[in-house]
């Protein structure tokens, strides 16, 4: 295995991780993915920016051997999967110093036992000359964690991103290629992973543009060459405006809460209005967290299990208040034997949102024509709050 040339004298040592399905033991990756880290070489200074997950140190080490020097190891991120063996790479290159912010020392010294003596912080804006080439660091706190920040390689115009602008997905190309096969991953990494930190993202974006940005080196997945293919997909995600979409997260054990679902999406597709439905028992959760990101309303569908919310609809709930999406309105609709609690769970449940929720619609068994009714209304209901958003 040897090291990839990006351009002169700047060189990718990461590794492919292609059989790895599950990450944090969470989140899917049904297309694998990358740990990259970059070379970078001046005419004084060699930088390692980052590194790989320690389960790659192997491939990580074949690449080191054809740098015999490495004077500076830039940290963007303390989190494992790029962090881990930076106490590797600083036993084989003992002149090397590691770099990182202020926030980030005490992650280094307790998570990874570093020496402070190893450690040299830099500050918002400070410049790093290599001789010929300027590094540049831009402090990006809380995307996604309070220490993490951007490298910016100022005469060749590359932004190393580090986990902002990844995308989960092993790949025998480099760079990417077809931009319509890199827009899904990248989708479904932003909503599984920086969606919660939408606002911060928006907030900081103008950073990024005003640096002029040609490539965008991130720190899993391809490589963008053309930087505004990534940057503006992130403007879309993190804009406020969602679209005239509903999402409904449903599940039925018996078929009455999927006869409610049923109508609901004949009527709201009969208004104009984009659904997405997803049948909890069989839908792949990251699908549902890419429909997070536009959807307007979300309505949660779901029988009633010992007064409560059906299980794989409460793990539903769970992801939608965790990831935070920029959706206006949530409602429920439901079924019941003899009580229920469902309704209650539920608003206990998303305390971290705050969607304006619709007039709920629960029934007891079976939906008879004045349940459906019901649901007409909620509707209704919908189409009105969208058409007062300016959704249409």
């Amino acid at each position: 295995m040897v090291a990839k040339k990006l351009f002169d004298g700047i060189f990718w040592v990461g590794a492919e991780d292609w059989d790895r399905r599950l990450f944090d033991s969470l989140i899917p990756l049904p297309e694998g993915t990358s740990y990259n880290a970059y070379i970078v070489q001046g005419k004084n200074l060699t930088v390692l920016i980052d590194a790989v997950d320690p389960t790659k140190k192997d491939v990580l080490e074949s690449h080191l051997n054809e740098f015999p020097k490495i004077d500076l190891v830039i940290a963007n991120h303390l989190e494992q999967d790029h962090s881990g063996l930076i106490p590797y790479v600083l036993n084989r290159y003992p002149q090397a110093r590691l770099l990182a912010t202020p926030a980030a020392r005490d992650l280094i010294i307790t998570h990874l036992h570093i020496a402070e003596d190893r450690i040299k912080t830099v500050t918002d804006g400070e410049r790093l000359d290599l001789g010929g080439r300027t590094i540049r660091f831009v402090h990006f706190p809380w995307v996604h964690w309070p220490e993490t920040m951007l490298s910016y390689l100022e005469e060749d115009k590359i932004l190393f991103s580090c986990d902002l602008f990844g995308s989960h997905l092993a790949s025998s190309d480099l760079m990417v290629k077809d931009e319509e096969r890199i827009y899904e991953p990248a989708k479904r990494y932003f909503a599984e992973i920086m969606m919660p930190f939408r606002k911060i993202i928006q907030k900081n974006l103008p950073v990024v543009e005003g640096l002029e940005v040609k490539v965008v080196a991130p720190s899993h997945g391809p490589i963008y060459a053309r930087s505004a293919f990534i940057i503006d997909a992130y403007k879309k995600w993190v804009d406020d405006q969602p679209e005239n979409s509903v999402l409904i997260a449903w599940a039925s054990m018996h078929g009455s809460t999927a006869r409610m679902v049923d109508h609901l999406i004949c009527e709201l597709a009969g208004r104009g209005i984009k659904v997405m439905p997803f049948n909890l028992a069989v839908t792949d959760l990251g699908h549902l967290a890419m429909s997070l990101v536009e959807a307007a309303t979300i309505i949660v569908a779901s029988p009633t299990i010992l007064t409560g919310l059906h299980p794989l609809v409460a793990e539903a709930v769970f992801l939608v208040n965790a990831l935070r999406p920029k959706a206006l309105f949530a409602g429920f609709i439901g079924s019941y034997g003899w009580k229920s609690r469902a309704l209650d769970q539920l608003k206990s449940m998303l305390d971290s949102v705050r969607f304006e929720l619709l007039n709920p619609v629960q029934i007891k068994g079976d939906p008879r024509p004045e349940d459906l009714t019901l649901l007409s209304k909620l509707v209704d209901e919908i189409y009105q709050k969208h058409q007062t958003a300016g959704l249409f």
